[in-house]
């Protein structure tokens, strides 16, 4: 007698070989000769044809079919489905470094792990998984690289500031302390604030930004 493990691989295994049968989105279970399937196939006559080859592997001696019909124009909101779109739409933006970031999704809420090297690229992680439909939340539990020294960052940030026509770099002051970037100082204007918040974010290893800028 086939144990419940056996019967639930010799059941994949069918739907695999069945070339009428979309299989990819099919869950199997067995308990005592009893099969349920779960998932969702693109037609009804593929979820027929699924309980069919379930049906004539040896050792089943009954099938729970609980497979849903979901057409391809319906909306993707399954958590594997979303986990797809998420994958395949990192994949298209430059922004993010896809190999380096893991995607899980459990009933439509999406936790992103993994490193990158900029705190832009764990952001434009964030907003492509919440562009995706069906997607309730995201958690951006991915970590910024810790990479270049204090006074590397400091450098590239008071000379990304100097670069900027609006800003007066001598009215800024910034300070590093591990990856975190505190400014101080003084502006005109909203505009110029986010200018030197901008210039601090943009560089290799930061995870946070204290500003205390005031406005003149």
């Amino acid at each position: 007698m086939k144990t419940d493990s056996q019967l639930q691989r010799d059941v994949l295994d069918e739907l695999s070989w069945e070339p009428e049968v979309e299989h990819a989105h099919i869950g199997v279970t067995a308990n005592q000769g009893v099969v349920t399937l779960t998932g969702h196939v693109p037609s009804y006559l593929q979820k027929i044809a699924a309980e069919r080859a379930a049906k004539r592997v040896k050792g089943v001696k009954a099938v729970a079919e609980e497979i849903e019909v979901r057409f391809a124009f319906d909306p993707k909101t399954s958590d594997d489905e979303i986990a797809a779109r998420i994958v395949q739409l990192f994949r298209w933006d430059v922004s993010v470094p896809d190999d380096r970031i893991q995607v899980v999704v459990s009933k439509g809420m999406v936790t992103l792990t993994g490193e990158v090297d900029w705190n832009y690229q764990k952001e434009a992680a964030r907003a492509a998984a919440a562009r995706i439909s069906g997607v309730r939340s995201v958690y951006n539990a991915i970590t910024v690289r810790a990479r270049a020294s204090a006074g590397d960052v400091r450098d590239r940030i008071m000379a990304a500031i100097k670069r900027s026509a609006a800003l007066d770099a001598a009215s800024i002051d910034v300070k590093v302390q591990g990856s975190t970037v505190k400014l101080r100082g003084n502006v005109h204007g909203w505009n110029e604030r986010r200018i030197a918040e901008n210039a601090a974010w943009a560089a290799p290893g930061v995870t946070k930004v204290e500003d205390e800028i005031v406005l003149a």
